[in-house]
């Protein structure tokens, strides 16, 4: 509002409206500050503060904690930070320190060091020493990887008489008169999709060897091998939404297009099967538009535990899809944390009741309960603390400014409540969906050294190897060993029995062989 100061009004009660229009420009102008001071808060927190969401164990966090445990009256905010409370659960024992103890399954090479012969004498008496003992030590040596080239020899056969002449079989190659073995396509396939080099460093690590191989090279081999496997992950992707909970989470990827002068913006969703369907399946999709999970998950039937990404509602709505949305604690328990600079007192307050319900959770991990005892915990202890947290939460909406920070909290916590109260419906939910967040922590560290999807093939290549990997850390296995073996059967393996191959039952299969 534009005011000269030679021309105001004389009138009191033009003089009432322009202070009152001067008065709501100025409470506009402080909410957008505040609003501005809170976006810049967070981005210098995600630009050179710790990622992880750590409350401080101060005074006011404890009183928070003895408010809605109905132990104490709300306190005032102290004037100044109070010194560090004791932490009031007992600290775990540390894991002793020194030297462990090197692997059982390691080869051994024995190095034997004895006296010479003209030291075997007492150097008092003269008479011959006598062999006691001895005493072993170890040592960890490492043999670098080597480079080998396979002759297959088959041998030929004819008739005398000149009737015939037959050849003997060899076993289907990876590729089709293609160079690598199933060996060296593991070795690369678990090198960028596991360990996460880019195909550059893995050129001159295979130079060092002596073998000149460029990158497009092992670019074509990757490819080459996603397409080998690509109907066993098509049958891992069906175990998968056979779960009866499903966990899925989405990532950015940066994608080169040659239309564009730089890189855009794909996606990959990673869905997360239950403990009777143990396997990580990713999926590319060259944008995040809601045409992706829906594809994925039309055969789908069960409860979606997942963020309040607008894309799944119309999963939600659709009568014939017969899914259930589960919400997420550690997403809104995300919006408190990020609300405390605007609102301190209310936002730790949230975000001790959110405290005690993970000290349930923690309760029923410490004492290894199944899915039933930890329905019954829950029905216990979390239940009425739900409900706390609901009272609260509406008895405080009333009194926050509308688009603060702490609103938007408390306006998706109550918009999504329902939906965050269903992991209380069945001990083999999670309170949180961060076992996907975890399944994407691969895609994280590798987007810093692989940088870019040179394709939307390059990204569905990676998202059909990446599925194995992750599958593999899940279930234990190592990645070299399982693909290597899969590379070298699954050409000529029958399709009726392809279920053989998945990670979990052929992790079943080598645990019961005989050594």
């Amino acid at each position: 509002m534009d005011v000269e100061l030679q021309n105001l009004p004389q009138d009191l009660v033009a003089c009432h409206a322009l202070i009152g229009g001067l008065m709501s420009e100025l409470d506009l102008r402080d909410r957008k500050l505040r609003q501005l001071q809170h976006q810049l808060e967070q981005l210098l927190r995600w630009r050179y503060g710790r990622k992880r969401e750590h409350v401080d164990e101060n005074q006011l966090f404890f009183e928070a904690l003895r408010i809605v445990s109905g132990q104490a009256p709300a306190p005032e905010p102290p004037a100044s930070d109070p010194p560090k409370a004791e932490a009031t659960a007992a600290k775990k024992p540390r894991r002793g320190h020194g030297r462990q103890r090197l692997p059982a399954h390691l080869p051994r090479q024995r190095k034997e060091y004895d006296l010479p012969a003209e030291q075997r004498t007492c150097p008092h008496c003269r008479k011959g020493l006598k062999h006691i003992g001895e005493e072993t030590s170890e040592r960890l040596e490492y043999v670098p990887a080597s480079m080998l080239v396979l002759e297959e020899v088959r041998h030929k056969y004819a008739c005398p008489c000149g009737c015939t002449v037959v050849t003997a079989e060899k076993p289907m190659a990876p590729i089709e008169k293609g160079l690598p073995g199933p060996g060296l396509m593991a070795h690369v396939s678990v090198s960028k999709y596991a360990d996460h080099l880019p195909l550059y460093r893995m050129e001159g690590i295979l130079a060092r060897h002596g073998v000149e191989l460029s990158r497009s090279t092992l670019c074509g081999w990757a490819r080459g091998g996603a397409e080998l496997v690509t109907p066993l992950y098509d049958l891992m992707r069906q175990r998968t939404l056979a779960s009866r909970n499903l966990q899925t989470d989405d990532t950015p990827v940066a994608v080169l297009d040659p239309e564009l002068t730089r890189t855009r913006q794909g996606r990959i969703w990673t869905y997360v099967g239950d403990a009777e369907h143990p396997y990580i399946v990713y999926d590319y999709t060259p944008n995040r538009r809601q045409e992706g999970p829906v594809e994925f998950l039309k055969s789908f039937r069960g409860r979606l535990q997942a963020d309040a990404y607008s894309g799944y509602d119309v999963l939600y709505k659709e009568p014939d899809q017969r899914i259930i949305e589960v919400a997420c604690w550690a997403h809104t328990r995300r919006k408190f944390f990020e609300a405390q600079t605007s609102d301190p007192m209310r936002a730790m307050i949230l975000l001790a009741y959110i405290r005690l319900l993970y000290d349930v959770e923690a309760q029923a991990r410490d004492k290894k309960l199944d899915a039933e005892k930890r329905y019954a915990l829950r029905q216990a202890q979390s239940l009425p603390l739900l409900q706390n947290i609901r009272a609260y939460l509406e008895r405080e909406q009333r009194g926050v400014l509308p688009k603060s920070p702490i609103a938007e909290a408390i306006g998706y916590a109550l918009s999504n409540w329902q939906a965050l109260l269903r992991y209380c419906d069945d001990g083999a939910l999670d309170i949180d969906n961060n076992g996907a967040e975890r399944s994407l922590r691969g895609i994280a560290i590798g987007r810093k050294n692989w940088m870019f999807y040179g394709s939307d093939n390059g990204g569905r290549t990676a998202a059909v190897l990446g599925s194995f990997m992750a599958t593999c850390k899940r279930l234990t296995i190592d990645p070299f060993v399982y693909m290597r073996d899969i590379f070298e059967r699954i050409s000529a393996h029958s399709a009726h029995r392809l279920s053989e191959l998945l990670p979990d039952q052929w992790k079943a299969a080598h645990v019961l062989a005989p050594s």
